[in-house]
């Protein structure tokens, strides 16, 4: 009669293999931590050893169609190079253009009604296309993304940046206009694919338009 190997032991031998090649790959990456590289392979279908990640040391890059809190974009101020130029008092690219018209559309059509929107207003009383007040309570937000789906001017994204904790939030988690403004240049960064989209579709709409004409 043939010996056969308790089921526990083979399970235990695997839990075993995992571990040694999980130490197999942290002497590699020894005294440094993984770079992004290495941790995309890690949890790949080709990695080997440990699949959790040993969050907060390591973090994975979050997949472009991830939301989270909205941002308002502004297309930031160039110099004369073509290069954006950055605000020495916030360390920040400089806002050249804010997208934002303040038309109300993405708080009307916000399902928890967390936007709250206060209009500019010229010195004789009459509204501008502008927003001097922008508030989001981010924690009404339900991350749905509707703000940014029916903004019809590109003027708010969803963001990547999910690491907001924090030990109060009557003040701290009530987002101004001046924390949800994030330059277009970050929103190539995080959307990528996104961004190239619009921009053949602003092309296919002007090409169109002059064919017309």
């Amino acid at each position: 009669m043939a010996f056969k190997i308790p089921g526990v032991l083979v399970g235990m031998g695997i839990t075993l293999n995992r571990v040694i090649k999980t130490f197999q790959g942290d002497f590699k990456h020894f005294g440094r931590r993984y770079d992004q590289k290495a941790l995309d392979e890690r949890q790949s279908v080709y990695g080997s050893g440990i699949f959790t990640v040993q969050y907060p040391e390591e973090k994975l890059k979050p997949p472009e169609n991830f939301r989270f809190i909205p941002f308002l974009v502004y297309d930031p101020k160039l110099d004369e190079s073509g290069k954006p130029v950055i605000d020495a008092a916030t360390g920040k690219e400089a806002i050249g253009y804010e997208r934002c018209t303040s038309c109300g559309i993405c708080a009307k059509v916000c399902p928890p009604q967390c936007i709250w929107i206060v209009r500019a207003t010229t010195p004789e009383g009459k509204p501008k296309p502008e927003c001097t007040e922008f508030y989001i309570d981010i924690d009404v937000c339900m991350n749905c993304g509707y703000c940014a789906e029916y903004c019809p001017f590109d003027a708010i994204k969803m963001d990547h940046d999910y690491e907001l904790a924090n030990y109060e939030r009557h003040v701290s988690h009530i987002y101004d206009i001046n924390t949800l403004m994030k330059s277009s240049t970050y929103h190539a960064q995080i959307h990528p694919l996104d961004v190239a989209r619009e921009k053949a579709d602003k092309e296919a709409k002007e090409a169109a338009k002059a064919k017309k004409a």
